[in-house]
């Protein structure tokens, strides 16, 4: 089920955060939870689940953190959408229900949500941060290249 929850919004805003103040080290965890406003106990918890499904990648040591896994236009926000739907349950029985809901209500709401990926999956993590440049939002970095060494 597709839903705009605390936890999808919380993984994006890391994703883009990292994407967007990544320089020479990698970005702790306390400084995205800092500039995002998310509460460490779920950013770590959505940052385990990124770097599983190879977005991230964790870098260990004192000046340790985030790094993204791939270059940032070749990460759709769709992806990031299935990742986090991935982690929640949802406790709802597709047999459940009346017939209505089950033939009519489910599929369109199946329909829609398969449109709503595919334009999620068009819109990758560099347009996210060419937007957020455009908008004047500031980055620890000036970095504006999309590449990795």
């Amino acid at each position: 089920m597709l839903r705009l929850t605390r936890k999808l919004m919380f993984a994006i805003e890391a994703v883009v955060d990292i994407a967007y103040n990544s320089g020479d080290h990698p970005v702790q965890s306390k400084d995205i939870a800092e500039r995002q406003g998310i509460p460490r106990r779920y950013l770590e918890q959505v940052l385990q689940h990124l770097v599983r499904a190879d977005i991230l990648r964790g870098v260990r040591g004192p000046r340790g953190g985030y790094r993204l896994a791939r270059e940032r236009r070749r990460i759709p926000l769709g992806e990031i959408v299935r990742i986090v739907a991935g982690m929640e349950t949802d406790d709802e029985d597709e047999d459940t229900g009346s017939d209505l809901g089950r033939v009519v209500l489910r599929p369109l709401w199946q329909d829609l949500q398969e449109e709503a990926l595919v334009k999620l999956d068009a819109i990758s993590v560099e347009d996210l941060c060419r937007t957020a440049r455009k908008a004047g939002i500031d980055s620890t970095t000036k970095k504006s290249g999309d590449f990795n060494i």
